[in-house]
């Protein structure tokens, strides 16, 4: 199920997508909770993040990862509408 919005085509609601030719932000998602609906446009273009948690990883992507969770946790907690919530489970 395809999902057409503003003249962007996204797999469905909630799904996460890159968006490389976008000036500024990386990634987008067309957030829906209940009947609301909202586009999210979130990460920094061409940012180095820590990325899923990988088996040997470094201290340094370990402490980037914990520094992240703890400088957004109440933006985060806020849930499926904020770019918070989105950045944390696609990009750390």
């Amino acid at each position: 199920m395809s999902v057409e919005y503003r003249g962007e085509t996204f797999a469905g609601y909630n799904k996460p997508k890159r968006t490389p030719d976008h000036p500024k932000k990386s990634h987008a998602v067309l957030a829906k909770e209940g009947t609301k609906i909202k586009l999210i446009r979130f990460g920094e273009q061409g940012a180095s993040t820590a990325g899923k948690p990988k088996a040997g990883e470094s201290d340094k992507m370990k402490k980037k990862r914990a520094s992240f969770k703890a400088r957004h946790g109440k933006n985060i907690a806020k849930g499926k509408m904020s770019a918070a919530y989105w950045a944390n489970k696609a990009k750390w």
